[in-house]
């Protein structure tokens, strides 16, 4: 484990509750004292099978027996919410034909692929991304280009949005569909998947920030 500093945005915070218990606070909003370790899956198994967090802390804490799967459910959560706050706020569509439309007008801030989407589905869209990320190069737009995140299951967001085969779905221009792009690099980030083809996979480095460092950053 090392003491490297990290942006906020590359790091999770975990605190532990009157009870002992150590939890994300993947909001890292929650009152106590807290450990920061990096925003990587790998990271925060490395730390449980190291016993960082009691040592970090210096005092008693119980450990959850998953972790690093409880972690990603509370980043799961925080973006399901936000895609509902989004689709209140009229920046997210879904259905083939309105996604394509979206990312040929430009006006798709991101796209989101279900997981269990099918194959030949997932790669017509995936080419109409490829198609717009090429030509905004060509035209010599700054940037990375426009995200694909595949980290839900339809049924997940199906429950989440109260909508039905939830498959394809973009994130349109706005406040509240910016926040949940953020929010889905944060999860993409801890499972250490591409954001988009021109993104590289996230090393994860396990760095573990003392409670005495601790300062909601």
């Amino acid at each position: 484990m090392t003491r490297t500093e990290k942006p906020v945005e590359a790091l999770v915070r975990f605190v532990v509750g009157p009870d002992d218990v150590l939890v994300p606070d993947v909001e890292a909003r929650a009152e106590g004292r807290g450990v920061w370790i990096t925003l990587s899956r790998e990271a925060v198994a490395e730390a449980v099978r190291k016993k960082a967090f009691a040592r970090s802390l210096k005092g008693p804490v119980q450990v959850p027996d998953d972790l690093p799967g409880l972690t990603e459910l509370r980043l799961k959560q925080r973006l399901l919410s936000a895609l509902g706050m989004a689709r209140k706020a009229g920046q997210f569509v879904t259905g083939a034909t309105k996604v394509k439309s979206a990312l040929q007008s430009g006006d798709a801030l991101a796209l989101l692929t279900a997981i269990d989407a099918a194959e030949d589905g997932r790669n017509k869209m995936s080419s109409s991304l490829r198609a717009l990320n090429y030509a905004r190069q060509e035209a010599g737009l700054s940037g990375p280009g426009v995200p694909h995140f595949e980290l839900l299951q339809s049924a997940e967001m199906d429950l989440a949005l109260g909508l039905e085969n939830v498959i394809h779905a973009a994130l349109m221009t706005g406040a509240a569909a910016q926040s949940a792009v953020e929010k889905a690099k944060r999860l993409a980030r801890y499972n250490a998947q591409p954001m988009d083809e021109y993104t590289d996979r996230n090393a994860a480095s396990g760095v573990l920030l003392s409670a005495d460092q601790d300062e909601r950053r």
